[in-house]
């Protein structure tokens, strides 16, 4: 039975760069629901790697910073005459090379980068490619967890991954005057990806959270990617503008009483 509806169907997936990567995670779950993938990758080395992974599916290239680029992948998709059930939009990008600084030393420069690439990009990217989604539509993006907790490694990721959020409910109410396409946000705990291990620190706060999770193991991207498919499926056609979590219930569990016996009397063993 085809539960997902998805049999056939096309799926347009930004944001693949390795096997760890989210979108690739989503990729396959599709895969496995019947649906078709079309990857777009940023740079060509990225493709002739991604191209190993994903075997025959079509790949092509687009660095989301430049808009020419973009209005050449849109026109390069009409030509081939695709129509996309949905869109998966796993783009972010944050410079951390000068290490964990406090939040208000930010540089300007490379805060709004990373706004560009992690968040102006699905907008742009949304609108570039409205005539190739199916009127009843989906487009799924990945947000964080929590952008209300203060996580002094995520740093301005945080805000930037906020402002991802709120975009949702603006697409959603802009894209409702010409059709019924969806727009929804999966924001996931801690997972182990090549993009997060750029992030300082990461791995202890990884490991941390494994610890704060009820069931005592990690948060798996295919858990992730799940959640991403149904989301592009009609059967969640009733959910719109909206961020689901995804943590296997971390948010609920800060205090543990393990976990506080540990930190306040960490000599007992």
């Amino acid at each position: 039975m085809d539960f997902l509806q998805l049999e056939q169907q096309t799926v347009l997936i930004f944001g693949v760069a390795n096997r760890k990567s989210v979108a690739y995670a989503i990729g396959q779950a599709l895969q496995q629901a019947g649906a078709e993938c079309v990857y777009v990758v940023q740079t060509e080395a990225i493709r002739r790697n991604v191209a190993k992974l994903v075997g025959d599916a079509e790949i092509h290239v687009c660095d989301v910073r430049h808009d020419d680029q973009i209005a050449q992948l849109r026109e390069t998709l009409l030509d081939a005459a695709h129509q996309f059930q949905g869109m998966v939009h796993s783009i972010a990008w944050a410079d951390y090379s000068d290490g964990p600084l406090p939040f208000h030393e930010t540089d300007r420069a490379r805060f709004l980068e990373a706004v560009d690439v992690s968040c102006y990009s699905l907008i742009a990217l949304s609108n570039a490619m409205k005539d190739l989604l199916a009127p009843h539509g989906s487009v799924v993006t990945i947000s964080i967890s929590t952008t209300r907790m203060a996580s002094e490694n995520y740093g301005y990721m945080a805000p930037i991954k906020a402002a991802l959020d709120s975009s949702l409910a603006f697409l959603a109410k802009s894209f409702s005057r010409f059709s019924e396409i969806r727009f929804n946000a999966v924001a996931p705990g801690l997972l182990k990806t090549s993009a997060s291990a750029g992030i300082p620190g990461y791995v202890d706060a990884y490991l941390f959270a494994e610890q704060v999770i009820p069931r005592k193991r990690a948060l798996k991207t295919d858990e992730v990617a799940n959640v991403a498919a149904f989301l592009l499926s009609p059967r969640s056609r009733g959910i719109n503008a909206q961020t689901i979590v995804v943590d296997a219930g971390m948010s609920i569990n800060y205090f543990d009483s393990e976990l506080i016996r540990r930190a306040m009397r960490p000599e007992k063993k």
